[in-house]
């Protein structure tokens, strides 16, 4: 159908953020052929976290094959998951091969953004230097872990010696032959632990809450003579749908009591294989059940912990000094280094930006009663050609990219019904919003990230899980196959 109205010519589409989502989202539209947009980047460079989180021995905990886009899989991968570099190397390769560049704004900082209907625009964006954009539909592509938390820990600021939280890694501190502590022990962790165990004197390992650790298969890939061939194009879905099976079949284990107790015996035979002292193997045996937490994956986790110059400590830390770590038994370690592997806050999304949507509302008002939530986890009432990208609700137990393809889709379809009615604005209908949701926490309520006895950062601070898609990532794609416009109401 021929666009008619405001839009014929294609909207003015501004994208905050260059990650993963917003090259997807970049990549799409000019296949649909709308290139009248722009992407604002705050870095001087590609790549939201995989920028950001360059610590050494980072990489991914889901296969290459399926932690990349389905439309882009001629990639050579080295191993079966992708080191950092590589994946940071793989989305250059996606800007330059799909021209993203001339759209491409680095070093601009959203700081918020205004929806005003009057004088032709939709979205005035504002930035951190005084720039402001004007755009007909806004795109949120900041993703949930670009905001690294530092613990509250009396003292933190007394410490004399370096410090810096492992999301800006400082390559230019020396480890060789220090005093190290970390504080922290999730999923960055359990990667750089083991490298920097081989270069401290002395490294003690601060743990609040023990994981779930498997064993990582990690091949080594040979190199691909051929990349572009037709059998190493067909081997590479076929290795993706694999992987893609793989883990919608391990999804309902977190639904089904037989198949999370199956996982737990599975996980003690690997601890008790992998440590031998008793009081360590208690230390690092979890209170929780299987899959309420995300479940890490490692092989030189467990090795480095029992190295004779690395130390396990579980007693709550007290305070920090300004020369080590005091426990609340008494004990003080010196340090001469503290790195931080303390989370993020992916349940604040969206933040620091500040949003503004129909009548002046807010979008932390929006958020205040009932927490974070989204029609698909895409868009939300109140606030027009408004979408986002990795929004509440849709990180998942599998790929995030397969299902940031699925909202750059569904994005993309959008616009397109947009163009097609003739109107100049699209907004969800709060009944169609309320209804969705209520169906997520129905089925999240069916699972173990609700329990009670589980913190995680998949919960906001009343307990509300507002981060995870409690279902199949094949189901989140089928709802957003198309665009249900009775769920919206379209007007000029």
């Amino acid at each position: 159908m021929k666009s008619t109205g405001a839009y014929a010519k294609g909207p003015r589409i501004v994208i905050v953020g260059c990650g993963f989502g917003g090259i997807c989202l970049a990549i799409k539209l000019r296949a649909a052929g709308l290139r009248h947009f722009t992407i604002l980047e705050r870095a001087r460079g590609i790549g939201g976290v995989w920028r950001d989180n360059a610590y050494p021995g980072a990489a991914c905990d889901v296969p290459s094959r399926l932690y990349s886009f389905s439309f882009e899989q001629t990639f050579d991968w080295s191993h079966r998951y992708g080191r950092q570099a590589e994946i940071l190397a793989y989305l250059r390769h996606c800007v330059d091969k799909y021209a993203l560049c001339e759209h491409i704004r680095f070093g601009v900082e959203v700081t918020g953004a205004r929806f005003s209907a009057d004088g032709g625009r939709c979205w005035q964006v504002d930035t951190a230097g005084g720039e402001r954009f004007d755009a007909d539909i806004l795109v949120s592509a900041a993703g949930l872990f670009n905001r690294p938390r530092l613990p509250d820990i009396p003292g933190i600021d007394r410490f004399a010696g370096d410090h810096f939280h492992s999301a800006v890694w400082r390559h230019d501190c020396p480890l060789q032959h220090r005093t190290v502590a970390v504080i922290g022990t999730g999923a960055s962790a359990i990667q750089f632990v083991p490298e920097i165990a081989r270069q401290a004197k002395r490294l003690d390992v601060y743990q609040s809450s023990c994981q779930y650790v498997f064993p990582k298969r990690d091949p080594e890939k040979s190199t691909t003579v051929f990349p572009h061939s037709f059998a190493q194009k067909l081997s590479a879905r076929l290795e993706r749908l694999r992987e893609f099976l793989e883990f919608e079949i391990g999804i309902p284990r977190r639904r089904s009591e037989l198949l999370t107790r199956r996982g737990e015996r599975r996980f003690h035979k690997h601890l008790n294989k992998s440590v031998a002292d008793p009081g360590l193997r208690e230390k690092l045996t979890p209170s929780f059940r299987l899959g309420c937490k995300r479940v890490l994956i490692s092989n030189d986790w467990y090795p480095a912990l029992q190295r004779p110059n690395v130390s396990l400590v579980d007693t709550p830390i007290e305070r920090i000094t300004g020369d080590g770590v005091q426990t609340r038994d008494g004990a003080l370690r010196p340090a001469e280094v503290i790195v931080f592997s303390t989370g993020f806050t992916p349940s604040d999304f969206l933040a620091p930006m500040t949003l503004t949507g129909l009548d002046g509302r807010k979008i932390d008002d929006a958020w205040r009663r009932a927490g974070a939530e989204a029609y698909l986890g895409v868009t939300l009432q109140g606030f027009p050609n408004f979408f986002m990208l990795y929004g509440p609700n849709t990180n998942v137990a599998g790929s995030v990219i397969f299902m940031l393809e699925c909202q750059a889709n569904y994005i993309v379809a959008c616009i397109s019904a947009l163009r097609r009615s003739g109107a100049r604005l699209m907004q969800v209908r709060e009944s169609a919003q309320a209804r969705h949701n209520r169906r997520v926490q129905r089925r999240m309520h069916a699972t173990l990230l609700v329990d009670p006895g589980c913190n995680s950062y998949y919960k906001n601070a009343a307990g509300k899980v507002v981060t995870q898609w409690p279902g199949f990532m094949s189901t989140y794609k089928r709802k957003t196959a198309r665009v249900r416009r009775g769920d919206y109401r379209f007007w000029r």
